[in-house]
């Protein structure tokens, strides 16, 4: 059975948005997969806390995250 494991900061995405993450990454896996192993395809997001995810030694928050994204001005 596929397991896919999404790591996140905690508070960057919306639950609407997360829901729209494990849905398109399920039809991604049943597109290469077949139809067959929809029922068992397993999606999950782990978020972690703002400060303990780091990029080059630089803690990243929920807000350097959005602001990467565009979502909130620098």
């Amino acid at each position: 059975m596929p397991l896919v494991t999404i790591d996140v900061i905690k508070d960057v995405f919306t639950p609407g948005e997360k829901q729209q993450l494990i849905a398109k990454v399920t039809e991604a896996m049943i597109a290469v997969e077949g139809e067959a192993l929809r029922a068992v395809t397993w999606v999950r997001i782990n978020e972690f806390e703002s400060g303990d995810w780091a990029i080059g030694g630089q803690a990243l928050t929920a807000v350097d995250v959005q602001q990467m994204a565009g979502k909130v001005a620098a």
